[in-house]
């Protein structure tokens, strides 16, 4: 049976739907009073309710004297105010007032009203109850599964921020612990551009953020991290292959072989007996006979050698493609292709002294052009560090340009694109 407030206060749709689930609660449904409000306090931001109105429900609670809510026994509390008022810590009673209306309208309880809006009880002759004016928990066995399944999801939900602070922290911690040890070593690399994006990422306190702005927060660190263990992992191959690299490096500046078939295979055969020609000093070619590689219109410069944006970056990057896999972010620049030969040059186990020698000579653009193509070559270069000093020795006296040594890797990548497709 339906039935109202007392007084003024007005009737809800949550009255109307909660006194429903009364209704259709199974005759069979039990629940342990105390379970179910620990279910209940799990699943508040759910419910909307305070915890001081949660203070309110477990005293209503203490006055249903079985442990368990029986759905076939008379649930009505009937406790005066002030008895109320003691069981919840003394709360005033406009307080009390207040939280009981917002037990209602979450629909976690009934109120059963008598006329006169007093609550009391009657009994028949045997002491059984037989008409109840108070509080009805009725609803709490109803809403028994529907209260588990929210404490469940904001468990789940809470499971799944503690698990992302916990990533978090430990992102944190690591990234500034190899920060700290790039410092100390003294490594190569942009570590500058690595603190200013671990500074903000590190300023806000973790209890500060909800799911997404966590969520959000560990991509970042997540990215930021792939970013540093590259560099710290190119670092860590530099160290294994360091030393046998300087070694083979030094017997290779001192052998007297000719370098130009290994070097320049695309020129090598194009240009048939012409196998010495080079730019002089004065930009004009030594053999007006041999085949050239012309890739624009723009003069020449320091001792003949092309100016190295006169070639395309997409070109570079197509005659070179290896080295894309180095890069931190994509190379969209000729400084992100700097940048990335400067960390493959650490892979390759170049000591620094041939780096610096190498775009004192060439400048750093061309030398970030020889050191894709070193790589690109791959396991054909005996000693990268050798074989990078033997080209900048030759680029000193005009005797090697880039030119050719691109066109001969674009040949070579387009032949292995054509056996693959045919």
């Amino acid at each position: 049976m339906t039935t109202t407030p007392f007084g003024r206060r007005p009737v809800s749709h949550v009255m109307l739907e909660t006194q429903a689930s009364v209704r259709n609660c199974p005759s069979t449904q039990v629940a342990d009073k105390w379970r179910l409000f620990r279910t209940i306090t799990e699943a508040r931001p759910v419910l909307g309710v305070s915890d001081r109105a949660l203070a309110v429900l477990h005293a209503l609670l203490s006055f249903h004297k079985p442990v368990e809510l029986d759905s076939e026994s008379n649930l009505i509390v009937f406790p005066s105010n002030r008895e109320l008022s003691m069981r919840a810590h003394g709360m005033a009673a406009v307080t009390l007032r207040r939280h009981l209306a917002a037990l209602v309208e979450a629909g976690l309880i009934v109120r059963r009203d008598s006329p006169n809006g007093k609550r009391y009880v009657r009994r028949d002759q045997e002491g059984d109850v037989k008409t109840a004016f108070g509080f009805d928990l009725t609803p709490l066995v109803a809403r028994a599964v529907e209260l588990e399944q929210f404490a469940s999801a904001i468990r789940a939900e809470d499971l799944s921020k503690r698990l992302l602070r916990e990533h978090i922290s430990l992102h944190r911690r690591d990234i500034a612990k190899m920060i700290i040890f790039a410092d100390e070593q003294q490594l190569d690399g942009p570590w500058d551009a690595i603190r200013e994006r671990f500074s903000p990422l590190t300023r806000s306190l973790l209890r500060s953020y909800d799911k997404e702005g966590l969520t959000a927060l560990a991509e970042s660190l997540d990215d930021l991290r792939t970013d540093v263990e590259k560099l710290m992992n190119i670092h860590a191959n530099f160290d294994k292959t360091n030393g046998n690299d300087v070694r083979n490096e030094r017997h290779i500046q001192n052998q007297n072989s000719d370098l130009q078939s290994d070097l320049e295979p695309g020129f090598r055969k194009d240009q048939g007996a012409n196998a010495g020609t080079s730019w002089n000093n004065a930009g004009e070619r030594r053999d007006e006979g041999a085949v050239y590689y012309e890739v624009s219109d723009q003069p020449l410069h320091d001792g003949g050698r092309l100016p190295p944006k006169a070639f395309p970056l997409g070109l570079i990057l197509k005659a070179c493609p290896d080295i894309v896999n180095y890069a931190l972010r994509g190379i969209d620049s000729w400084s992100d292709l700097v940048q990335t030969a400067n960390l493959v040059r650490v892979t390759l186990g170049v000591s620094p002294d041939a780096w610096n020698q190498a775009v004192e000579t060439f400048g750093r653009d061309e030398a970030a052009i020889v050191l894709a193509a070193i790589l690109q070559k791959g396991e054909t270069i005996a000693s990268p560090g050798g074989y990078l000093r033997s080209l900048t020795d030759k680029a000193r006296t005009g005797s090697f340009s880039s030119g050719p040594l691109l066109m001969g890797l674009l040949k070579a990548n387009q032949q292995q694109q054509d056996a693959r497709t045919g």
